[in-house]
């Protein structure tokens, strides 16, 4: 009888020990653990692209995600992008009408702003998921969350020309991004017919 019970939890052991009952998936390695979290809901495209990066490029996206603890569970980056967007109006509206506390308040949104579902990378062209070019990322956050904390120092300082010289920072940071980052203009489709020339 002992050895018919044995025989079942010398099979449980091994198996345990070559890891084929554990009780979690094995992590990726070299992967941060905050990037193994966003990891699981990457198609496995995406994961395959997410792990050939270098661990430095890895560990500067978790670095960039460090400064926005907020954390959006079904917003996607589209959405934030707006939501950027409106906080950069209410700053210009706000330096206009010579606010400076309204036009630090955005600037400082603008830069907290969340990070999307899944983290930045699922919203990036699979064909761009690469070390050369996601290397650009941390100039771009500077240009655009940095020139933003620098506008609400300077309004907090109530020197509000100097905070209006960073609004086309930030936009030019903007721009860069999305002329490096979107497939296709916003709004055009290749489905329409071209209207004729007169």
């Amino acid at each position: 009888m002992k050895k018919v019970l044995f025989a079942p939890v010398i099979l449980a052991a091994s198996l345990a020990a070559n890891g084929v009952l554990a009780a979690e998936p094995a992590k990726p390695a070299g992967v941060p653990p905050e990037m193994q979290q966003m990891m699981k809901v990457y198609t496995p495209e995406m994961r395959q692209k997410v792990m050939a990066l270098s661990p430095e490029l890895k560990a500067t996206i978790v670095q960039l995600h460090a400064g926005h603890p907020r954390r959006a569970k079904e917003t996607t980056l589209r959405q934030i992008m707006l939501e950027i967007l409106s906080e950069y109006q209410t700053i210009a509206m706000a330096i206009s009408m010579d606010n400076p506390e309204a036009a630090s308040d955005a600037a400082r949104r603008l830069a907290g702003h969340r990070i999307p579902k899944g983290g930045l990378l699922p919203y990036f062209p699979l064909n761009q998921v690469n070390d050369a070019d996601l290397g650009v990322l941390p100039a771009m956050n500077t240009a655009v969350e940095g020139s933003a904390l620098k506008l609400a120092e300077a309004a907090d300082a109530g020197d509000m020309p100097r905070a209006a010289s960073y609004l086309s920072d930030i936009m030019t940071g903007c721009v860069a991004c999305h002329a490096k980052f979107r497939s296709a203009t916003p709004g055009v489709s290749a489905n329409l017919i071209t209207a004729p020339t007169k």
